[in-house]
Order: structure tokens, then C-alpha cells, then sequence
């Protein structure tokens, strides 16, 4: 009589999560955004989805979209949805356009460049308030600007407590936010395209509008969007150098006097997600447009 002994199957050692998941072709570095998504689901869905469910619930009414109903049939609050794109928009624009001659020089080293680096940076480090603080100072009728005007024969303007005042604050704030990223955007071209078109005869001219100028253009929209979302936010500079009963009442001051002033949190929450949906609807033309242009001519260098 023969004694065979029974065989167990030797146990599959454990894989690695991350192999378990390559195996079924999913990519296991998309764990580490999980912290990100729990960080932004907690500070910006749930109070988005909040927001949104209780601008449907006014105080003084049954009806649900009394709220929006009261924005929109206003015509003071209603117009200041033009004052905040008459004001963001020329905003975002001026700022890319002063940033980016400045962020294309950076590419090279010259002597004094951190120093002019620290010099746009700096308002950054001031924020809105201070720097509207400044200005009450050097823009005031008895400020060196207006000082310098007048004794070269330029009558006295008023630059401060207007449109013009709160227009300046919000650029000074503004371009080191462009400047920032379009230093990324032209120093992730690369050179080399260049200099093969300069050993072609193309000049520097035709090698900054032909070469640089297309790679660049989705940075210079990507800079841009941020400059509009910015300036979308104004409301230091709104009160304290413009004229919020009128020019400058824009989208933040309505929210700021519903929510503070009247403690009527649904009519603010309304007018947030107007506000929201508003700038959804401009980043989403703006994101269009950039993804056009990546879809374009080949790039040469970081988008």
C-alpha cells in the first residue's frame, strides 16, 4: 500500500497594489490626486453645492427663485454685472500685455534680472489693501504724480475714487500673476527652433512672430484667464480707491451687502452663483480657444 501525499497549490504571493492595478490598466499615480480631491470637494464643492441650495431658499418669499428674480429686475444690481466685465476684461488685457514683453526678456540672463524680478513680484507681497492704501497717497490730488503733471503745464486729474483708481490697483495687483506664469510658458520654448531659423535667414522679427509668438499664444490665454478670475474678485480696491456706489459697483460689493449688512445669506448665495456661472462661462470660451491653439502648429516647448 502506497501513501500519496496530498498536494496543496503553493499560495500566490501578494502583488503590490500599484501591479494589481497596471494589470487591469488603471494608472495607480492617479492615488496620490486623492488628498487634492478631498481638499477641494471640502473647500469649494460642498460650499459651491451649499451656496446653490439655499440661494432657492429667499427669506421673504415662497417663491424659490425670488432671489434671482430680484437680482435680475433690479436694474442697479443687474448692471453690475457690466461693471465687473468692463473692468476685468481690460484688466486681464493690459496685464498680459505689460507682462509679457518683460517675461519674453527674462528668458536670457542680463545683469540686474533678479532685481527686476523682485521689483514685479513685489506686489504680490503687498496685496490689494496696501497697495490701494498706496495709492490714496501717490495718486491723490496733492501726490507726486499729480505734482509731476502740473509742473509740466498738465492740469490736475483725478485718478483715485473713480474707475481709473480702482482699474490701476487691480493691474499693479495683476501682472505679477502674469508675469509669473508667462516666464514659465516662453522659458519652456525651445531655442533651438529659434536659432535653426536664424541659420535659415529668418530674422528676429520674423523669429519672435512666427515662432515664439504661436507656441506662447495658449500661455498667453492661460495667463490671461487667471488675470480675468482676479480681477472678477476685486472688491478691496472696488471701495477704497473707486467709487463703489456707482462705477465700480461690481459683482463682490452686492454679495458683501446682502451677506454683512442684511445677514440675507440666500440673496448673497444667488448672487455668487451668478457670478459663478458667469466666469464658468468665460473660462469655458477661454479653455476652448486654448485647446484650439495646442491643437494647432506643433508647439516646441512646454505649454
Amino acid at each position: 500500500m502506497t501513501l500519496t501525499a496530498e498536494r496543496t497549490p503553493a499560495a500566490r504571493p501578494q502583488q503590490p497594489l500599484r501591479h494589481r492595478l497596471a494589470e487591469r490598466g488603471v494608472d495607480w499615480t492617479l492615488l496620490w490626486i486623492g488628498p487634492a480631491v478631498a481638499i477641494i470637494g471640502a473647500l469649494f464643492v460642498y460650499p459651491f453645492l451649499y451656496g446653490l441650495s439655499i440661494s432657492f431658499q429667499p427669506l421673504d418669499s415662497d417663491d424659490p427663485l425670488a432671489n434671482y428674480t430680484d437680482f435680475f429686475g433690479d436694474p442697479y444690481l443687474r448692471d453690475s454685472i457690466w461693471k465687473t466685465l468692463r473692468l476685468a476684461v481690460p484688466v486681464a488685457l493690459l496685464s498680459v500685455a505689460a507682462a509679457a514683453p518683460l517675461a519674453f526678456r527674462m528668458r536670457r540672463d542680463f545683469p540686474g534680472r533678479q532685481a527686476v524680478t523682485l521689483v514685479v513680484l513685489l506686489p504680490l507681497t503687498f496685496g490689494s489693501v496696501l497697495v490701494a492704501q498706496g495709492m490714496a497717497q501717490v495718486f491723490s490730488p496733492t501726490g507726486w504724480i499729480n505734482l509731476i503733471l502740473t509742473s509740466v503745464g498738465i492740469p490736475e486729474q483725478q485718478f483715485i475714487y473713480n474707475y481709473t483708481g480702482t482699474f490701476i490697483a487691480t493691474v499693479l495687483v495683476s501682472i505679477p500673476f502674469a508675469f509669473v506664469m508667462l516666464m514659465g510658458f516662453f522659458g519652456g520654448i525651445d531655442r533651438s527652433i529659434e536659432d535653426a531659423a536664424a541659420t535659415l535667414g529668418a530674422g528676429r522679427a520674423a523669429r519672435f512672430w512666427r515662432i515664439v509668438m504661436p507656441l506662447a499664444a495658449p500661455g498667453l490665454v492661460t495667463a490671461f484667464t487667471l488675470c480675468l478670475v482676479e480681477a472678477f474678485a476685486v472688491f478691496p480696491s472696488a471701495i477704497l480707491v473707486g467709487q463703489p456706489d456707482n462705477a465700480t459697483h461690481v459683482l463682490t460689493l452686492p454679495i458683501y451687502d446682502a451677506a454683512s449688512r442684511r445677514s440675507d445669506y440666500p440673496a448673497a448665495a444667488a448672487i455668487a452663483m451668478v457670478m459663478t456661472v458667469l466666469e464658468l462661462l468665460i473660462l469655458g470660451v477661454l479653455m476652448l480657444l486654448r485647446s484650439r491653439l495646442y491643437a494647432g502648429p506643433s508647439s516646441g516647448g512646454k505649454g
